[in-house]
């Protein structure tokens, strides 16, 4: 389905009753956002962190509100001129269990919009890196998701805690999302792209959802990584593929979901 029109439906509306795509409608932009996307949007931000932060310090952060604040960073994006384009939601919708979601990994976008996009379908947390559970204000919401923190100081030990911290969140039926490269980048090289989320999935007994992503419209930063310039003229792209059953060690499944992620890439660099 895709929306037109300028309504502002309810998370749950916009994005968890899909038996298709979405794409922001014509008119989201606002004139004057428009003209100074980065600082408009991070004004609006950081409103909303803040915002977020005081309901999470009073316990009052769940669920349903973390995925409306999320939706409000999404329309705050397309309100200063970013596009998305987001497919297969249908195959998320459709699972019967929890699953491991794997995408490659471009920007602080993704983690911030994911769970307008998955939340209102499925529980979800996500493996993220320990200094993210550290940061003024924003650590406040990110520790009511019960997220798996790793270190990557030590692969090893992060390893362990991924297998056993995901299989239990499996087990109470929360699905993961994993970004398996170890650093974020506008390009995609399988060759750094691990397969940890494969080996969770296996442990756990469900199946993993490969997810292409297209993010750096909200770019890196040079001083702080997390807050980049935020370029309308890129689109954001997400495209969710179908379920993959792990079977053996999971090598034919890692590869299915690296040909997933280049292939979209592929297309979207491509212009198709």
């Amino acid at each position: 389905m895709t929306m037109t029109g300028t309504e502002t439906p309810h998370c749950n509306e916009l994005l968890s009753d899909q038996d298709g795509d979405y794409r922001t409608a014509d008119g989201k932009k606002r004139w004057i956002a428009g003209s100074f996307p980065t600082v408009s949007f991070y004004r609006q931000f950081a409103w909303n962190v803040y915002r977020s932060s005081r309901v999470a310090r009073q316990g009052k952060y769940g669920n349903r509100r973390w995925s409306e604040t999320s939706l409000e960073v999404m329309q705050t994006l397309e309100s200063v001129g970013v596009r998305f384009e987001i497919t297969g939601l249908r195959h998320v919708k459709d699972l019967a269990t929890p699953c491991v979601f794997v995408g490659n990994h471009m920007s602080m976008l993704e983690t911030i919009v994911l769970p307008a996009i998955i939340q209102p379908i499925r529980d979800v947390t996500f493996v993220v890196k320990q200094s993210l559970m550290d940061y003024p204000v924003f650590r406040h919401i990110l520790r009511t998701r019960n997220p798996i923190a790793v270190s990557r100081d030590n692969p090893r030990e992060d390893f362990k805690r991924v297998m056993t911290e995901g299989a239990e969140r499996l087990a109470q039926g929360i699905s993961i999302v994993v970004f398996p490269q170890t650093t974020r980048s506008d390009t995609f090289d399988p060759g750094t792209f691990n397969s940890i989320g494969v080996k969770l999935a296996a442990r756990a007994k469900v199946p993993v959802v490969p997810i292409a992503l297209q993010t750096d419209a909200w770019g890196n930063g040079k001083w702080f990584k997390d807050l980049g310039p935020i370029d309308p003229q890129k689109k954001v792209r997400f495209a969710f593929g179908e379920p993959i059953t792990i079977e053996g060690r999971g090598d034919r499944q890692q590869q299915a979901v690296i040909d997933f992620i280049a292939s979209k890439l592929d297309q979207w660099n491509a212009g198709t």
